[in-house]
């Protein structure tokens, strides 16, 4: 393997500066830059494709190395185990730039500008693609880098993440020739910059007071025996000492089965969140007669008691892939086989509003959370990412939210156990949040909005229609 390739991995590891907590968004085209100046130089497909690989396998060790918290420090695995699992995990995720890079070469066009086109096209398709085979992880896909403050959200709302990915792609590739691709990046930060005054949808009724709880439970307490009424207490202090229209609390907040709380427990609840006619949703477990049981949240108060149950798993924390049950007798995570709950849920009708509920990893799919629209106003995530410890995973899964309002045009509500709680507003920007790993009530205000952005119309379409458009010009030349 030549030193040129070699430079792949670095260069990945490096896009990683791009995304939350970093933030280098007007960086985010130089990696993908560098990418493509191996990909042009690679002499064969099977020596682009190891470009490829590596850039990938640089960027997600840098990435998502939380993977390993989650499995040894939290999930109970050994070490020696839970190393190489996550080295597999990103070097399989890896695969996904390497087949860009050998299709690039395979097929490459003979006039730059057409490569840059092609390049591009690839790049995006791969970040779509990773977002749905075998379940999706569509965790940094690139777009992600241009979430607001960047001037190219302004795109978001037109052709959402995948469509940001790829932009910031054909920016970077442009970029090999500065006569192209600085005029190419004025533009499309003036455009960018344009579009974000645009308010495609508006608000509607009156602020609604709302306490986002962060409880800051210690994972391995979460469901001791000896913690459990310790964190109900806590939750109803919480509760009782900030009155609110609307009160969220995180995913699992409440670790048994709703049916097994101690008696009374929920009432109470209830009758605090009804003080001001208000409500409250809660995540906490629920079962049916079959023996399943689901990842749920469940709202008490002045409105009919309504239930969401979780409907995208995530593989190995909520459910064991066929033929992995021996990888996952090595972890101790409770409760990793959820059952899915159905497919397209309504919005829960609680404090006055339609809000569309939706539950940790949930809302990394984009095409997933605007089903609930145009009913829902307001966008309410639930999550526990104690299990990733102190890492990327907290502000990397903030930055994701903001996209989805970014996209939607509807605020974002986040209640968390130990970060980051956050209210977002209907352009993807921070409104306010708490400091991760406390315990504290989020308290403000927020409005639900109505209408729809053309990407609540259309998904994902947009981004793929663009991407067929930039194929078809760019021409890919016959089979090498």
């Amino acid at each position: 393997m030549r030193r040129s390739e070699l430079a792949a991995l670095p260069a990945g590891a490096a896009g990683v500066l791009c995304f939350a907590p970093f933030d280098l968004f007007w960086l985010a085209p130089l990696p993908w830059l560098a990418l493509f100046f191996l990909l042009r130089r690679a002499p064969t497909p099977r020596r682009a494709a190891a470009a490829g690989f590596l850039f990938g396998l640089g960027f997600f060790v840098a990435g998502v190395s939380w993977i390993f918290v989650s499995l040894s420090v939290f999930g109970g695995m050994p070490w020696w185990l839970a190393g190489p699992a996550t080295l597999i995990f990103c070097a399989t995720m890896a695969l996904y730039p390497a087949l860009a890079g050998w299709t690039f070469k395979r097929w490459q066009p003979a006039a730059d500008w057409r490569q840059m086109l092609y390049f591009a096209a690839l790049i995006a398709t791969v970040d779509w693609l990773r977002g749905w085979i075998f379940t999706g992880f569509p965790w940094l896909a690139l777009g992600y880098t241009q979430a607001p403050p960047s001037p190219l959200a302004g795109f978001a709302p037109l052709l959402g993440v995948y469509g940001l990915s790829l932009l910031v792609a054909l920016l970077g590739a442009a970029l090999l020739r500065w006569r192209i691709g600085l005029p190419l990046l004025a533009a499309c930060v003036a455009a960018g910059f344009g579009l974000r005054q645009i308010d495609w949808t508006e608000p509607v009724g009156e602020p609604l007071r709302v306490a986002l709880i962060q409880g800051n439970i210690p994972q391995q307490m979460k469901f001791q025996p000896e913690a459990f009424y310790r964190t109900l207490s806590l939750y109803r202090e919480l509760v009782a000492t900030h009155p609110a229209q609307l009160t969220l609390l995180p995913e699992t907040a409440l670790p048994a089965f709703a049916d097994r709380l101690p008696p009374g427990y929920l009432d109470e609840l209830k009758a605090l969140a009804a003080r001001q006619g208000g409500d409250l949703i809660v995540g906490t477990l629920t079962g049916d007669l079959d023996g399943a049981y689901f990842n749920s949240a469940l709202s008490l108060g002045a409105a009919p008691t309504q239930t969401y149950s979780k409907s995208h798993l995530v593989p190995f924390g909520e459910f064991i892939p066929a033929g992995f049950a021996w990888f996952m007798a090595q972890a101790d995570i409770p409760m990793s086989s959820f059952t899915a709950g159905p497919a397209r849920q309504a919005p829960l009708r609680v404090a006055g509003h339609d809000v569309a509920v939706n539950i940790c990893y949930e809302d990394v799919f984009g095409e997933e959370i605007i089903a609930a629209l145009p009913q829902a106003g307001i966008l309410a995530n639930l999550s526990n990412t104690a299990w990733f410890g102190r890492s990327l995973a907290q502000p990397q899964h903030l930055q994701i939210a903001r996209m989805r309002s970014a996209e939607t045009g509807r605020p974002t509500l986040r209640a968390t156990n130990t970060g980051m709680t956050a209210i977002i507003d209907a352009h993807g920007n921070l409104s306010a949040a708490l400091p991760p790993f406390t315990t504290g009530v989020l308290s403000g205000e927020v409005r639900a909005y109505t209408g729809m952005t053309p990407y609540n119309h259309w998904g994902n379409l947009g981004a793929l229609g663009l991407i067929a458009l930039l194929l078809l010009a760019a021409r890919p030349g016959r089979r090498r």
